[in-house]
């Protein structure tokens, strides 16, 4: 086994010292970048960083969140749209957020308004919740127990 995990770590390390003063910025599609703003900005106390044209750069704990409109294809991606999910319930990608408290931190995210799925529970040594943005992006906060 480790003489297969040795030759990835080599890869890896090769690989990053590409992108050493890099950061990883996720984007989610949206559908109103100032509604969305504002909820990400009143529920979850990211800071807004820029704003230009309809794109909205946010930091969140210690990462990047981009905030976009749709858009059809440019020359960079030319067969690809960007939209936002069509539906919540039908899911490729969410965001974890390892918490030190579910519980606490459910409490105070409902009383700013995100909208849970169902109240904290436990799983395979997690205690978990999920809940989503306005556009129906997945969010989970979860404590190992």
């Amino acid at each position: 086994m480790f003489s297969m995990i040795v030759p990835w770590i080599v890869a890896y390390g090769a690989v990053m010292e590409h992108f050493e003063a890099s950061a990883l910025t996720h984007m989610l599609v949206v559908a109103d970048t100032a509604a969305s703003r504002d909820w990400y900005v009143s529920v979850l106390d990211a800071e807004v960083t820029g704003e230009y044209g309809s794109s909205v750069l946010l930091r969140l704990l210690d990462s990047w969140l981009l905030l976009v409109e749709g858009g059809g294809p440019d020359e960079g991606k030319p067969a690809v749209e960007l939209v936002p999910p069509a539906d919540p319930d039908r899911v490729s990608a969410q965001m974890i957020f390892r918490v030190a408290d579910c519980r606490g931190l459910y409490d105070l995210l409902r009383e700013r308004g995100a909208s849970f799925l169902a109240p904290p529970h436990v799983r395979e040594g997690e205690t978990r919740a999920f809940f989503r943005d306005p556009d129906g992006h997945l969010f989970e906060i979860s404590q190992l127990t």
